[in-house]
């Protein structure tokens, strides 16, 4: 029979789960090692601004997710105003209202923003076309055009020209066209509208530059240039092409930051404050927002409670992993198929010193009661019925002992699987009654071999990182066993054994 099926199976679950790993990594920004720190800005905007003692409707820009930043959670303290939040066009923007405002007013929004390394993304949508036919008064008109017209001759695309032209205005560079522009209109919204008349798409944006620890910042004005599907900042005091890395475009829509009706003296102010946090704790926030993404199986959407669960039973598959590993290649002997993985998982929540102690005074004493119960002649049911009474006896006789001693480790006894431990023992005690005390020894060894090793894989904090961040893991390690259990070759404890034979 053709086994090409099988392979075209197994190479599927391989692809299948290398993609989502990293379809994760990158889309999510989910880190492939523990412990890796990312850096979150605390950003708190002050609105500011005097009541009249009528309805007032204040209407704030708000940040977007960008090149370089990701809002993981947003915040608002507003006593008396009623809240909501506007989208258009990709501009976000937040809406207070209250029937009577008076007096000194204050409303807050803070956020938190990840620092990321999407900074090729699109940041924002290009706008409608430029006006070109703008009308000038004289003599305003001809200084327009002549700086135009010399940036026009020194550029070869929209970015060059408009670097050219925003030199024309730098403080050491300015000439007399220039200057006289500048004595009628403000800077910004002045490189625009040349830039406009050009043919250039252009539009103002209002950013923020980050500094850890400045209170009572300001926005800066930017000119923000498009080129087909390109797009750059200009920075209007030197002309300099480029974004930095601590630049933080609040409003990129081109309109006002802040409009207040029923106020007067409106303000808004910044303060900031960088630090550095988890990468699993960063993103956690986010995936649960981004919960509803077809691609995004993260354990992060469901409730605490099931996290907690499912980080320990993601562990399974790498213990199954193990067992497999040392039954199929190495040739041990467990009793049992998987009851090493149950053990390790108890390992796990008692710790290793504690667990082997505690599982092998548990085996041995119920080895010897068990001894006792088959001179009963009891109906199997019964006996292991017996056995597992028995168990949950000793157990608790161990744990207050423990308790009374002191030793609060043996407290943690009581996580060992009381069901799979009445039939090892069970198992055991027929094992011996059949094989004798030494096939009863090479399994238990080859369980509890088998157990500590699966304990040190499940219990590697990569390994738990990458399990329960990365459900593509359960694919690829369902293709490894599938593998290992097509193999049909001598197992390493076998070798010595048929020596003789390959000699020959």
């Amino acid at each position: 029979m053709s086994r090409l099926p099988f392979y075209i199976i197994v190479a599927m679950l391989m692809v299948v789960g290398i993609a989502m790993s990293i379809h994760r990594h990158i889309e999510f920004e989910v880190p492939w090692t523990p412990g890796e720190q990312r850096q979150v800005w605390d950003i708190e905007a002050q609105v500011t601004f005097d009541g009249n003692g009528e309805p007032a409707r204040v209407n704030m820009a708000l940040p977007s997710s960008q090149p370089g930043f990701r809002i993981v959670t947003e915040h608002t303290a507003s006593p008396g105003y009623g809240l909501s939040f506007e989208e258009k066009g990709g501009a976000r923007r937040a809406v207070w209202s209250s029937r009577s405002a008076e007096g000194d007013q204050r409303l807050y929004y803070s956020s938190q923003l990840l620092v990321t390394n999407d900074a090729n993304k699109t940041m924002s949508t290009p706008p409608s076309p430029p006006v070109q036919d703008i009308v000038w008064q004289r003599p305003y008109d001809t200084a327009a055009q002549q700086v135009i017209d010399q940036a026009w001759a020194r550029s070869a695309d929209a970015f060059t020209f408009a670097q050219q032209l925003l030199g024309e205005f730098t403080d050491d560079q300015q000439g007399e066209n220039a200057r006289l522009l500048l004595t009628q209109f403000d800077r910004v919204p002045l490189l625009v509208r040349l830039l406009n008349q050009a043919g250039v798409s252009a539009r103002e944006v209002s950013v923020l530059m980050l500094e850890s620890g400045r209170r009572r910042q300001s926005l800066t004005p930017w000119v923000q240039v498009f080129d087909g599907d390109k797009q750059a900042l200009f920075n209007p005091a030197t002309g300099e092409q480029g974004r930095p890395d601590n630049l933080l475009v609040w409003e990129g829509a081109g309109d006002a930051v802040l409009e207040v009706e029923g106020g007067s003296n409106s303000h808004i102010s910044f303060s900031m404050l960088v630090r550095n946090q988890s990468a699993s704790a960063a993103v956690r926030t986010q995936q649960a927002k981004d919960s509803d993404t077809l691609l995004n199986f993260s354990i992060h959407s469901l409730p605490l409670e099931e996290q907690a669960l499912f980080q320990t039973i993601l562990l399974i598959p790498i213990g199954a992993l193990v067992v497999v590993l040392l039954r199929v290649l190495v040739g041990l002997k467990t009793s049992g198929t998987f009851m090493p993985v149950l053990i390790a998982l108890a390992f796990i929540q008692t710790s290793l010193l504690t667990g082997l102690i505690g599982f092998l005074l548990v085996v041995a004493v119920g080895l010897v009661i068990r001894s006792y119960l088959s001179h009963l002649n009891l109906l199997l049911v019964a006996r292991v019925t017996a056995v597992i009474i028995t168990v949950i006896a000793i157990i608790s006789i161990f744990t207050v002992a423990a308790y009374r001693f002191g030793l609060n480790a043996g407290l943690t006894i009581t996580f060992f699987p009381m069901i799979i431990l009445s039939w090892t023992i069970e198992r055991m005690s027929i094992l011996w009654e059949e094989e004798g005390p030494k096939e009863v020894l090479i399994q238990g060894g080859g369980s509890l071999l088998t157990a500590v090793v699966a304990y040190m894989a499940m219990n590697n904090p990569w390994i738990r990182h990458i399990t329960f961040n990365f459900l593509g893991v359960q694919l690829i390690l369902m293709a490894c066993i599938l593998l290992l259990g097509s193999y049909t070759g001598y197992r390493l404890l076998e070798l010595r054994r048929f020596k003789p034979v390959t000699e020959d």
